[in-house]
């Protein structure tokens, strides 16, 4: 448990190291710390949800809430190995690249993208399937709607996945994104 943590602490923060070479400059490695909050996160792709909320109708708010805890703000192995920001799993349509981890169940198929673009753009498109549709008779600025509707059909199997999203909305205020 020990060895663990003190991996963990290497790995993940962050610390400049730096000595001198023969020649007598100084040899700095930064180590790159990933995103670690909210905001950072939002900065990055904001835009790219403000867009896919401008072509499929889906509010911003929700788009970014959702990235931002399906991919622990970027961080997670389907978001690094993947550009996998939704945790949108494989299902019998899907043709693309695929990765596998464990989820509800063992070794699950999850989708993998080129790029993170492509991610929000597929993301979009999931949620013009049929089991999502009731939403679009939603405001767009009914975010509270949104998180409850996308609970109700099956999203997320969290209990508690609206109240975490309308939290996240909340607290960063990315109703704002929606007008």
């Amino acid at each position: 448990m020990y060895k663990f943590m003190i991996i963990f602490l290497l790995l993940f923060i962050g610390c400049n190291s730096s000595e001198k070479t023969e020649t007598g400059k100084t040899n700095t490695t930064e180590i790159i710390l990933p995103i670690t909050n909210d905001s950072k996160y939002i900065e990055m792709y904001r835009e790219l949800a403000i867009e896919q909320m401008e072509l499929y109708g889906i509010p911003a708010s929700i788009t970014l809430a959702q990235a931002i805890f399906e991919s622990g703000h970027g961080n997670s192995m389907l978001a690094i190995k993947g550009n996998n920001h939704f945790g949108i799993k494989c299902h019998s349509s899907w043709k693309g690249k695929r990765l596998y981890k464990d989820d509800d169940k063992k070794n699950e198929c999850f989708r993998s993208y080129k790029t993170v673009r492509e991610s929000y753009v597929d993301h979009s498109k999931f949620l013009q399937g049929k089991r999502y549709q009731f939403l679009y008779d939603l405001e767009p600025t009914d975010y509270k709607g949104w998180a409850k509707g996308l609970k109700k059909a099956g999203y997320a199997t969290s209990k508690t996945y609206a109240d975490m999203l309308i939290k996240k909305i909340e607290k960063n205020k990315l109703y704002l994104l929606d007008r």
